[in-house]
């Protein structure tokens, strides 16, 4: 048992320590392949900017939020605890990682239960993976008193973990399940290779209502996974998936049904703004934010998530979009690649403004 708990735990920190020393921005970035179009006569003033958003039936001042990272060691514990101390002070939403290493050996919890500690009236969501049942998530729920649930799927990083699972024929029934019979609000998030229009349609059929998109240009779990295997090499997979901006095209058709936010690669207030006017409602980060509380401290991070929120509200009126709901009607414009995967995957933009 007590080695069990060692590897799962040492598993935990090499995820951590794989996604804060992979590198960004070594090729072109899709975010950089869609343009805003500036308004050079804007009819508002900053202050009246509000950026306000619903996540998973919440009300929440900013559109932003510390997606699911870590947990199941001592040292995750810590970063959780930084982590929440951030939220806390900032009024953003926090999910904590996966949950299973503390639903199979209770000593594990309060890794994940320091968030609540630290930060007892925030909006909080738990993280569990798809194989887990309704019990398993409510257990979860329970453990650290969820606003919300998340519930990962993350096909690729159990392929390629050398440990992973194998079996997935059971996710849907065990995510309709869960939603069926769930209390708090339920939110289906990919881990970073994105969502395509049928999967984002088949969830919707399952009765899901929130979804986070995850796409590829993050934390790169393929690459994380591949780096621990000790033979049987698939670095060659380094590049599966759908990036953000690709995936939140997919889910033009179904945004008027599901709430749909967006992560995976953003680093600028600029990828958070193109994220909202593509449709989403809310932008979560996870690794530049776990990097902030390791290398500069809390309050430093604190500091970060307060500028780029107002950053996002400058670049709101440089669009003249007041709201987020005006956001998603604001012009943009599209390079021949981003045209290219709209033309094959015939999916047409939501209506908005010339």
């Amino acid at each position: 048992m007590r080695k069990e708990i060692h590897q799962r735990s040492q598993r935990k920190n090499e995820h951590v320590k794989h996604a804060m020393h992979q590198k960004t921005g070594e090729v072109l970035s899709d975010f950089e392949r869609v343009t805003l179009l500036h308004h050079s006569l804007p009819d508002l003033n900053l202050d009246e900017i509000d950026l306000s958003t619903m996540i998973a039936d919440h009300h929440v001042p900013i559109p932003l939020y510390i997606n699911a990272m870590t947990g199941g060691s001592e040292w995750t514990e810590s970063i959780n605890r930084k982590l929440a101390g951030v939220a806390a002070a900032t009024g953003i939403p926090m999910a904590v990682g996966s949950m299973h290493a503390a639903l199979r050996h209770e000593e594990l919890s309060s890794s994940y239960s320091i968030v609540r500690e630290v930060n007892p009236d925030g909006l909080i969501f738990a993280n569990v993976g798809a194989d887990v049942s309704l019990e398993g998530a409510r257990r979860a729920v329970e453990m650290i008193d969820a606003d919300a649930l998340q519930i990962h799927i993350n096909a690729p990083q159990e392929l390629i973990m050398p440990e992973g699972d194998r079996d997935f024929k059971s996710w849907r029934a065990n995510i309709e399940s869960i939603i069926g019979h769930m209390e708090v609000p339920v939110i289906v998030k990919e881990v970073g290779f994105g969502m395509s229009r049928k999967a984002l349609l088949t969830l919707n059929a399952l009765g899901v209502r929130h979804v986070d998109i995850s796409g590829k240009g993050g934390t790169n779990f393929a690459r994380i996974e591949n780096a621990r295997r000790k033979s049987g090499d698939m670095s060659y997979l380094g590049d599966w998936g759908i990036s953000t901006v690709r995936a939140l095209l997919e889910s033009q058709s179904v945004q008027s049904d599901m709430s749909v936010m967006a992560s995976g690669g953003i680093s600028t207030p600029l990828d958070a703004v193109k994220c909202l006017a593509l449709g989403a409602r809310g932008v979560g980060m996870s690794r530049m934010l776990l990097k902030s509380v390791e290398d500069a401290g809390v309050d430093e991070t604190i500091g970060y998530v307060d500028t780029f929120q107002n950053q996002m509200k400058r670049i709101a009126v440089m669009v003249n979009a007041a709201t987020i709901e005006e956001l998603r009607k604001t012009p943009l414009v599209l390079d021949p690649e981003l045209l290219s995967w709209m033309s094959q995957r015939q999916l047409v933009l939501n209506e908005r403004e010339i």
